[in-house]
């Protein structure tokens, strides 16, 4: 047998162990992208304690960075308070309460930048639910509880 032979049946035994790493990568970074998802969800549910996370999120590959990049969504914040035990800001809830003095729906909506229109447009339902505020000739008014006079 010649060298030439040799290094063609060497160089296709290689190529075809590489063929099966290379399946059995993907088949490993897709089960571990299931796993991680799993792991979000239980640990989103679960009353408990939550969960370590795992060596893999703590150094994860190429291929995982770029995969769980994509299924992240918009990252949580959390309200800072203050020293004094009491909010700066008002929530969307008490900005409609006090918007609501002969405005439109649309005007409350403009006047709440950082709220999305459908947002607001549930708070002012739950207002109208509760009796908080009334609509009268399409303007919303805060309504007159019988404590506050």
């Amino acid at each position: 047998m010649s060298t030439l032979d040799e290094i063609t049946k060497e160089k296709q035994r290689v190529s075809g162990a590489l063929a099966r790493v290379d399946e059995q990568r993907a088949k490993l970074s897709s089960q571990l992208a299931e796993l991680e998802a799993t792991e979000r969800v239980l640990a989103r549910y679960s009353k408990g304690t939550p969960a370590k996370k795992t060596a893999s999120v703590k150094t994860p590959t190429m291929a995982t960075t770029a995969a769980s990049a994509r299924s992240r969504g918009r990252p949580r914040t959390t309200a800072t308070k203050p020293a004094s035990g009491k909010r700066t800001a008002s929530t969307l809830g008490e900005q409609v309460l006090a918007l609501a003095n002969g405005k439109t729906q649309q005007e409350i909506a403009a006047a709440c930048k950082a709220a999305r229109p459908n947002h607001v447009g549930v708070v002012i339902a739950r207002h109208k639910r509760a009796g908080r505020i009334e609509e009268r000739d399409g303007k919303l008014y805060a309504a007159q509880l019988a404590g506050t006079e």
